[in-house]
């Protein structure tokens, strides 16, 4: 996700970091509040026009749908058993499109100017004692561990394929124990550069 930025001169790039975090915002509520599947694709509908908006092509729209099928998969197909098929397809819809607007965001927005805002809508938490460089740090560390843990994952996967070991609860171990040992490297870095 950290490299997800692609610069560029579209309108979309042009607006400002707060204003394209609000609309995810609101555009996250509506499809919390309006449950219906006229509201996941009009809510699809917004975020394929600002796709279009923001020029950035239907090769990436595709990688982005690929990378969101898992979620998708399993709200859905848990939806469908559990609950009724109706409300798999508007839950499948729902996060379909809130992770294609947060790609959406993401893609156009450089990651300095998020955190900008998150410092500054941070700022009032000052009064309860909350650093808002701190929460911005978090939330910077959290974007890029991202990526780190999904490669993490891959790596184990094709070592285990690699030896005809299945997926499975074998898979969970190594990945939280590369996962420690990462976190204990980035917080022995953050220490030395006087972190606390």
């Amino acid at each position: 996700m950290i490299t997800l930025y692609r610069p560029g001169r579209s309108p979309l790039h042009r607006v400002h970091a707060a204003a394209k975090l609000a609309a995810l915002v609101v555009l996250a509520a509506s499809v919390s509040f309006f449950s219906t599947v006229l509201a996941g694709l009009a809510a699809l509908g917004v975020v394929l026009l600002g796709c279009i908006v923001a020029r950035l092509g239907a090769r990436f729209l595709a990688q982005q749908v690929w990378a969101a099928r898992w979620p998708v998969l399993m709200i859905g197909v848990s939806l469908w058993f559990f609950v009724a098929p109706a409300d798999a397809v508007v839950g499948a819809l729902r996060i379909l499109a809130l992770l294609l607007a947060a790609a959406l965001v993401t893609a156009t927005t450089p990651m300095g100017d998020v955190l900008g805002v998150v410092t500054r809508v941070a700022g009032p938490l000052r009064r309860f004692g909350v650093d808002p460089r701190r929460v911005a740090l978090v939330l910077q560390l959290t974007i890029t561990l991202i990526p780190v843990i999904a490669s993490f994952a891959h790596r184990i996967r094709d070592a285990q394929t690699s030896r005809g070991v299945r997926p499975g609860v074998r898979f969970v171990l190594p990945l939280l124990v590369m996962s420690l040992r990462h976190a204990d490297g980035v917080a022995d870095a953050l220490t030395a550069r006087g972190v606390d």
